[in-house]
């Protein structure tokens, strides 16, 4: 398959098997991660793989939905402002930019491997944090589910035209 023919496949699940995720092919869409663009190469970026219940159960209470009860696997997709780059003229922090260019890899890397994934950022930040102990400086950006999407239709993503982005 070709780039755009990736691009054009990947889309927001929000239906999943109950059905665990290879530890390979979570190895290999964290791999394709690691290797995201940062600027200044700072990769100001730290990951949580959740595969255990105990702890799974706690990270959905963060974003309570129906369709995340079956989620296998949840990623969260966290930014230290501290080690991010700032640009000199204005003082802009990248550390946004860089951690969603980070995840896009993911949900492309996971489309790649036959599974589902959704952009989650409207999250309870406090029980996020609590359930993964994380220091005040590591700020949960995005939760990722990843899982087997169970059968469901998908219509025709909505994009602008070239014309209305380009000048």
């Amino acid at each position: 398959m070709n780039f755009l023919e990736l691009v054009k496949q990947r889309h927001s699940v929000r239906n999943y098997e109950s059905r665990a995720v290879e530890k390979e092919k979570l190895e290999y869409v964290m791999e394709c991660v690691r290797m995201a663009p940062s600027a200044v190469n700072f990769q100001p970026w730290k990951f949580a793989v959740v595969t255990d219940e105990p702890r799974l159960s706690q990270l959905k209470k963060a974003y309570p939905r129906e369709w995340m009860a079956n989620v296998p696997c949840l990623i969260v997709a966290c930014v230290n402002h501290e080690k991010s780059w700032h640009r000199k003229s204005d003082g802009k922090d990248h550390a946004d930019i860089d951690i969603a260019i980070a995840v896009e890899h993911l949900c492309l890397a996971a489309t790649e491997q036959g599974l589902g994934t959704c952009w989650v950022c409207n999250f309870d930040v406090s029980l996020c944090r609590e359930a993964l102990q994380l220091p005040a400086h590591i700020e949960p950006a995005v939760l990722i589910p990843v899982g087997y999407a169970a059968e469901q239709e998908v219509s025709a993503k909505k994009r602008k035209s070239l014309d209305e982005i380009l000048f």
